[in-house]
């Protein structure tokens, strides 16, 4: 449009309507916003149990209730009008914020778009009295018998904005963030006890814990306890402390590290990214630490100002900060027990793997007991015929002599240019994927002895979201108890088995949504997660022939990729050119 053509409009005033719609759109997106906020409302009155609870995900209904010291019945009017709060003076300052809300705007913009009703009673009145509101237009006031404490219930969430609405996930997938959202809070505020129902049904109780270490566990899984380090030091301005993974315990996505500041959870790319600058030369790329960071800070060298959502902050000299937190890491990580001090843990026994699908040639097993082939023995083996994989005619596949294998983890081939490290588990794994997405279904192997694994409350909401792709990967079972589910069946490749606990990285794979694999959808990350499980490992003896057919197969796919599912390379190449720069053979 040219600027003659353009319409000159007058500059007005919003109407309050639409302003209200405006902040409650900064501050409601869905219901695990709702839920964050109304928590940590409880928490700043001081709770120490919280219950919510949901229907259809939270859309059609939730509740929050606690027992924290309630709101006067005078101030309930107040509690859902627009930037009133009881956190702040009304000309305080606002550099040096202790509480986890203050703005007062969380009430009054959920408010306005639902049905909504507050119920409190503060510790000097023997019967509770609320408040209804629809649509943001205060209602009758009422009064209802319950303990000290509030109770605020949210109905047909977006119910005037029918387009909201149509942006909200299904109601597990909700349902899900709920629960997530109320792990934030936990791991933030470990001495406050948490529960969840949903449909009546309990699907998260998380118990208040003295130690941070235990809440993590809760949320991130019991392997953390076995395999975490704790941290804990001085920074610029304040203190570090929580516990954080091993290297081992690495995760494809950056969804496993909660950060927490002043009581806050809180997203910074910046600091999670000096967490994992911590780890460097111990994580392999691709992989996230996990764990739970907390950071104490004088209140005036943090901004929570920043964003409705309270979820970013900025740091006073965040340079030094991040620069401190990262050389704490760092220490606590190089000095805590290598895992190979650690008791390795005992794999069930299994039963004989029963054909659910087209066979995967169960009877052609690895020969993983005899010995691997090291290189000194096949360069010392008496000028016999070196084994070879000859390339595919017109393909770009390089025609490779197997030298040997170092360490049963790298075969050493020479090629026609130079030399050629590969893989062997990264091999093995893209060529079970490949086949796991061209056959689409598994060879199943029923444990001997039933494997219990400790869900945490994400990982048990997505399994109940996820009971068919779970089924279709090969893993079979039933809850026992809460929180425990019992896996009877594994997926299984050519008599290779995958751990039980492979079912737990699959459950956080599909939480998440993992790294972007082949075109990115649930079948390709579930075959990439149990393709990692199924093939052959590092550390696996594995003999030349049973290795050539791993490259055969590789080099017979429609369009090879030089990497595993989840990026990483199978060959590496030392042209003949770079080995001579290497021996100062440049001239020859």
């Amino acid at each position: 449009m040219t600027p003659t053509a353009l319409e000159r409009r007058p500059i007005r005033p919003l109407s309050a309507r639409t302003v209200e719609r405006i902040a409650a759109g900064e501050v409601v997106e869905r219901p695990a916003s709702v839920v964050k906020e109304l928590v940590e409302n409880a928490i700043d009155a001081g709770a120490t149990v919280v219950t919510v609870r949901l229907e259809g995900g939270g859309s059609t209904a939730l509740e929050v209730a606690d027992n924290g010291i309630g709101i006067p019945p005078e101030e309930l009017e107040l509690a859902v009008a627009r930037h009133a709060t009881s956190k702040l003076a009304p000309d305080g300052p606002i550099d040096a914020i202790g509480s986890l809300g203050f703005r007062g705007e969380a009430l009054a913009a959920i408010a306005s778009v639902s049905r909504f009703q507050l119920l409190s009673r503060p510790t000097e009145r023997e019967v509770a009295e609320g408040i209804s509101v629809v649509g943001g237009h205060i209602g009758d006031r009422f009064r209802a018998p319950r303990a000290v404490g509030t109770t605020v219930e949210v109905g047909e969430l977006f119910f005037r904005t029918p387009a909201r609405r149509k942006f909200l996930k299904s109601p597990a997938a909700e349902q899900l963030e709920v629960v997530r959202t109320v792990e934030r809070l936990y791991v933030a505020h470990p001495s406050v006890s948490y529960r969840v129902e949903a449909e009546g049904r309990e699907v998260a109780a998380l118990p208040a814990a003295v130690r941070i270490e235990d809440a993590a566990a809760r949320v991130l899984g019991p392997r953390l306890l076995r395999e975490g380090f704790v941290v804990g030091g001085v920074v610029p301005g304040g203190t570090v402390s929580g516990v954080l993974g091993r290297p081992a315990t690495g995760a494809p996505t950056s969804a496993g590290l909660y950060l927490v500041v002043n009581g806050r959870s809180i997203a910074s790319r910046a600091l999670a990214q000096a967490v994992r600058a911590a780890y460097a030369d111990h994580l392999p790329r691709g992989r996230f630490p996990v764990g739970v960071l907390h950071l104490e800070l004088d209140p005036s060298r943090v901004d929570v100002n920043v964003h409705p959502a309270k979820r970013e902050v900025r740091f006073a000299k965040e340079r030094e900060l991040l620069d401190a937190v990262r050389l704490e890491v760092r220490r606590a990580l190089l000095a805590a027990p290598q895992l190979a001090d650690l008791a390795p843990e005992q794999e069930p026994a299994s039963a004989p793997v029963r054909d659910v699908g087209p066979s995967y040639d169960s009877d052609e097993r690895l020969r993983a007991a005899r010995p691997s082939l090291s290189v000194q023995s096949r360069l010392d083996d008496g000028g016999a015929a070196p084994p070879t994989v000859p390339s595919t005619p017109g393909a770009a596949h390089p025609s490779l002599v197997l030298l040997g294998c170092l360490q049963a983890i790298y075969w050493v081939a020479e090629s026609d240019d130079g030399l050629v490290l590969i893989d062997q588990h990264a091999a093995s794994e893209r060529v079970v994927y490949e086949t796991l997405l061209r056959d689409g279904r598994l060879a199943r192997q029923a444990l001997v002895t039933p494997a219990a694994l400790a869900l945490t409350s994400a990982q048990a909401e997505t399994l109940r979201g996820h009971e068919d792709e779970v089924r279709a990967s090969g893993f079979e079972g039933e809850p026992f108890g809460p929180s425990t589910f019992r896996v009877r069946t594994v997926p299984a490749y050519r008599g290779r088995r995958s751990r039980p606990e492979a079912l737990i990285e699959l459950l956080d794979e599909l939480a998440s949504g993992g790294r972007p694999v082949a075109a990115g959808g649930l079948r390709e990350r579930t075959a990439a997660s149990i393709a990692c499980h199924a093939a052959i490992r590092a550390g696996d003896p594995v003999e030349p022939e049973e290795f050539r057919r791993v490259l055969r197969a590789l080099y017979d796919l429609p369009d090879t990729s030089y990497s595993c599912p989840h990026g990483r390379p199978i060959f590496v190449r030392f042209p003949r050119s770079r080995l001579d720069r290497w021996f100062l053979r440049a001239g020859t």
